[in-house]
């Protein structure tokens, strides 16, 4: 018999939890799902965002204020990154995609051995008078360090979309992998347009990065655990659609949530796989359609 109360929990932490990924896949959908540059890089660049909080924390700051303060040196980073792709294949007439995810699959496996040698294999974590503790709602118990970080997403997420949307470098931005001729008659300089997208992609790892460490402890690897959730998220919101990003997210947060709660923890991390195959069979397109 299914008790009510593990129903309500279930399901309010997959929210919870689903916020969190919508925050971690937020960058690809940029990247990959706008500018259509496979950056298998991203979760692991969340995870730099992540000990980069944790590196602020130490000094007393709190976790979204370091977040705060790594927006600028974390855009920069994507600019920096960007023009290196750039180089390397946009200049010399394109990548192709196995040229491309071998790139940001080495950018990944350096910036995980520099976390490495930079602050040890051991898990780190954060620590912050709010997050040990619970918000008490009848039957349902929401810790803090799921409701906080899972907050944040909606707020990055609109105001991500919002510039996209009502912004002129924003439309240039979901303008260039479809119309890069076309801006290029306008007077815009795509290179830039790209740069500039990458760079703002770059910027949301270190938000993510700080809602990932405020849910629990984190190493250098743990952005391996995150790629094919991300991925999914992506995919089955529809190519560049952020505000579906959330909506698949928080779907594949349920289900996790529900496979763990009645039947086997281990198993939640294929869920968003499942959901991916079925979602792929049903609506190639995604939810939501490629983004415009």
């Amino acid at each position: 018999m299914l008790s009510i109360d593990i129903l309500l929990n279930a399901i309010v932490t997959g929210i919870l939890l689903g916020s969190v990924y919508a925050s971690l896949a937020l960058g690809l959908g940029i990247t990959f799902g706008i500018l259509h540059i496979p950056n298998i890089a991203h979760p692991t660049l969340v995870v730099a965002g992540a000990f980069f909080v944790y590196t602020l924390t130490q000094w007393g700051l709190d976790p979204i204020v370091a977040a705060v303060i790594g927006l600028v040196p974390f855009y920069l980073l994507g600019v920096v990154l960007y023009a290196f792709y750039s180089a390397v294949f946009e200049r010399k007439g394109g990548a192709n995609v196995l040229q491309s995810l071998t790139l940001f699959f080495g950018l990944s496996l350096v910036i995980e051995i520099l976390l490495s040698l930079g602050f040890g294999s051991e898990l780190k974590s954060v620590s912050v008078s709010y997050i040990g503790s619970s918000l008490k709602l009848g039957v349902l118990t929401i810790p803090y360090r799921l409701l906080i970080p899972a907050l944040l997403a909606p707020v990055t997420i609109a105001a991500v979309w919002l510039y996209l949307s009502r912004t002129s470098s924003g439309t240039a931005i979901r303008a260039v992998a479809h119309e890069e001729r076309a801006l290029s008659i306008a007077g815009l300089n795509p290179a830039s347009v790209k740069r500039h997208a990458f760079g703002i992609a770059t910027a949301t790892a270190v938000i993510a990065g700080a809602a990932l460490i405020m849910v629990g402890p984190i190493e250098p690897f743990a952005g391996r655990y995150q790629i094919g959730r991300v991925f999914a998220i992506v995919v089955l919101a529809g190519m560049g659609s952020i505000p579906g990003g959330l909506v698949i997210a928080i779907v594949i947060g349920i289900a996790e949530a529900l496979v763990s709660s009645y039947l086997n923890p281990s198993w939640s991390p294929g869920v968003a796989f499942a959901i991916l195959l079925l979602g792929l069979a049903l609506r190639p397109q995604g939810l939501f359609g490629a983004a415009r």
